[in-house]
């Protein structure tokens, strides 16, 4: 039997484990797994083989703040970092994704431009909820939500009664960014990190959070807690089936100790908090409170981090790394006893499942071949100016990491950054 493409290695993580395998590819799909020896193709070795990652939380910014990011530029980050979809945010861009019109102009600037596939989520605001439906029926893979100021004027949070009238208008999948404003303290100008991380307790996630399963508890729809910083909210949200977690690669690896006063490179939104609750974010992972890690990347022009003044209070709120999500994981995790499976499982398997991405993050046969040949053991420092995005700005610059990326397929051909072969996503078609 004649294949498109085989892919072999001695690692290759599928489903029931890691083992040698030779992955057989036709027509974008992998359509069958046979023993490593019995077939001949691209030969991995001991190079591992992984799923393409999936990341469904980006924020592309395109149209309207493409000068901050961009399909072409993301898609391609994505893809040098062993990522074959992402899930775009509705805000930051302009107009914000929070009706059907909006939505066609998001995929008409993203049309020809994406090296990975590409969905959408759509947005509740205040006022939309009657937009909800047709914007789902277009293919949105569900709704993100502030409880806080999203720091954009055209993307204001919904209140704990305004976010049951939308998850009364529509069953679908709701993302929250899960943050008490009546616990934030207005930030005064700092290069302080302390004094950004004192802004924003532990206590405004809790109570968002609280807020968050006390909806899916009466509401029986399906809520997701995105980027969660403070683990004191975990045990919050067990044994609810219809709620799920996730975290992002810097709270799994920098502390609030270790950044250094003025470097705004590190301030997102909730902050990265002391390394007893990093600890306590992997313990998380490890019992499955966590379902998945995903990176959040939130970039912006440079002007905008304010590292003319390290002012905190003044820096726009976002980390750059989705090129680096998956050795700042592997780093991490290797060190804690975690195996390969265990992060293709926190970055494939699990985001996919959640979203409803039914081809994708398993190298198993049906699904789409989107795969990763992925150097477990390749050490290498972090230099910004040679990540894929575009602008050279990320906590991770100079950071020594563990395992390279070598090559990344999608659909079965390799993503070389130059020929954009992603496709838009739609819910139900994905």
């Amino acid at each position: 039997m004649s294949f498109d493409l085989v892919v072999r290695s001695r690692r290759a993580v599928l489903p029931e484990g890691e083992r040698p395998a030779a992955v057989c590819v036709s027509d974008g799909r992998i359509v069958s797994i046979e023993p490593y020896e019995e077939v001949e193709g691209v030969d991995l070795g001991d190079v591992a083989l992984l799923p393409g990652l999936v990341d469904t939380h980006v924020h592309v910014n395109e149209p309207g703040r493409t000068e901050w990011e961009g399909f072409a530029t993301a898609t391609r980050a994505a893809a040098a970092g062993g990522v074959t979809t992402i899930v775009d945010m509705p805000l930051n861009s302009l107009p914000p994704t929070v009706d059907a019109d909006a939505l066609a102009v998001k995929r008409a600037a993203a049309t020809g431009q994406c090296h990975v596939d590409t969905g959408f989520w759509g947005g509740a605001i205040p006022g939309n909820a009657a937009d909800l439906p047709a914007l789902y029926d277009a293919g949105v893979f569900g709704f993100k939500a502030f409880l806080v100021d999203s720091g954009v004027p055209e993307f204001p949070p919904l209140s704990a009664p305004q976010l049951r009238e939308a998850l009364a208008a529509v069953d679908a999948l709701f993302v929250i960014h899960a943050e008490d404003p009546t616990a934030i303290v207005p930030a005064a100008a700092s290069a302080h990190y302390a004094d950004f991380v004192a802004s924003r307790p532990p206590r405004a996630e809790t109570g968002a959070v609280a807020t968050v399963v006390a909806a899916a508890r009466e509401t029986g729809r399906r809520l997701h807690v995105l980027h969660l910083s403070a683990a004191d909210a975990l045990p919050s949200t067990v044994d609810i089936p219809n709620l799920t977690v996730e975290t992002c690669p810097h709270y799994l690896t920098f502390s609030a100790e270790e950044v250094p006063d003025g470097a705004t490179e590190f301030k997102c939104c909730p902050p990265i908090r002391d390394a007893a609750n990093r600890d306590a974010l992997w313990q998380g992972l490890a019992s499955g409170a966590i379902d998945f890690v995903v990176s959040d990347h939130s970039p912006c022009t440079p002007d905008l981090k304010r590292a003319d003044t390290g002012d905190f209070a003044a820096a726009w709120g976002g980390i750059a790394s989705l090129q680096l999500g998956l050795p700042v994981v592997w780093t991490q995790a290797a060190t804690r006893g975690f195996g390969l499976a265990d992060v293709v499982r926190w970055m494939a398997t699990r985001p996919a499942e959640v979203v409803g991405l039914a081809r994708k993050g398993r190298i198993a046969v049906g699904y789409d071949a989107d795969l990763v040949a992925f150097e477990p053991d390749a050490a290498f420092v972090v230099d910004a100016g040679r990540l894929r995005h575009r602008h050279p700005i990320t906590p991770y610059h100079g950071r020594a990491l563990l395992g390279k990326v070598r090559t990344t397929w999608l659909r079965g051909s390799v993503v070389d950054g130059v020929t954009p072969r992603g496709r838009l996503l739609s819910r139900g078609a994905a």
